[in-house]
């Protein structure tokens, strides 16, 4: 058994039988009363976020998830197959633990991949990835009805705004969080 002592960014706690991941936490030690724990947690399974408060010193309950090195290798049907960087093993993915990072990634793409018990909880992409426009309208010079945007597919069949000047072929860094344009990469 842990105490809050040890509530950090991204550690794991067992509550009421479910796993929430730590997404952010404050220790707060008022003027007066006891001092406490105030963290926002995500459910790793369904995915909701809640705020939840605990005393000081007490007790929690923390999992085990071992967090390892994989590379994405094709998509199988519903699930996603990727390879194990240390023992080469590959381990079929749902799509549904995959969720939205499947509009980013790429074949031999380095992941990494929670698991607990030897079941994949989710998938870590990185914070960035770099992809090839493959579809785009060619953008009117003085059209600024939409904030010097449009959209644009990218090589994973993601749609992202990127600005009027790209055309199709060109490579763009994205941010795989939010889907954002990050910018121009010349090779």
């Amino acid at each position: 058994m842990a105490t809050t002592a040890d509530i950090r960014n991204g550690v794991v706690l067992i509550i009421d039988g479910q796993l929430w991941q730590v997404i952010e936490f404050q220790h707060v030690k008022p003027g007066k009363g006891g001092a406490f724990v105030r963290t926002k947690l995500k459910n790793i399974v369904q995915g909701k976020t809640v705020d939840r408060t605990f005393n000081a010193g007490a007790k929690i309950e923390t999992a085990t998830v071992d967090r390892r090195d994989f590379q994405y290798l094709y998509q199988d049907g519903d699930g996603f197959v990727f390879m194990d960087q240390e023992d080469y093993d590959q381990l079929t993915v749902s799509s549904t633990i995959v969720g939205d990072g499947a509009k980013f990634m790429l074949e031999q793409q380095q992941v990494q991949i929670a698991l607990y018990q030897g079941e994949p909880l989710y998938i870590e992409l990185p914070a960035s990835v770099v992809l090839e426009i493959t579809y785009t309208e060619p953008g009117l010079q003085g059209d600024r009805s939409n904030a010097g945007t449009k959209p644009a597919t990218v090589e994973t069949g993601a749609e992202i705004q990127v600005p009027l000047f790209l055309e199709q072929g060109t490579r763009v860094k994205v941010d795989t969080r939010t889907g954002d344009y990050l910018g121009r990469v010349n090779d």
